[in-house]
């Protein structure tokens, strides 16, 4: 599995780059990543694939995030007791 997320978003001109994230943009593509580097090189590839970039009304961000894991812990039921 994958360690990291690459998202595209692709905002409106009229936003800010720093206010750009996953609420604010007008479309987010995300997909599997398994290095930072190879995050970053998709994400262009994956707007540019998309056809949403329109460089007269939107830009292109891309962020990569690491993969979050939640620890499986047993149901209550599941305990073994002695």
């Amino acid at each position: 599995m994958a360690d990291f997320l690459t998202v595209a978003l692709i905002c409106a001109r009229t936003l800010a780059a720093p206010d750009c994230s996953r609420d604010t943009a007008l479309d987010v593509i995300v997909a599997p990543a398994p290095t930072p580097i190879s995050c970053v090189m998709q994400g262009e590839a994956l707007a540019a694939r998309s056809g949403l970039v329109d460089r007269a009304v939107t830009y292109l961000k891309v962020a990569c995030e690491r993969r979050r894991t939640a620890a499986l812990q047993p149901a209550p039921d599941d305990r073994l007791e002695h």
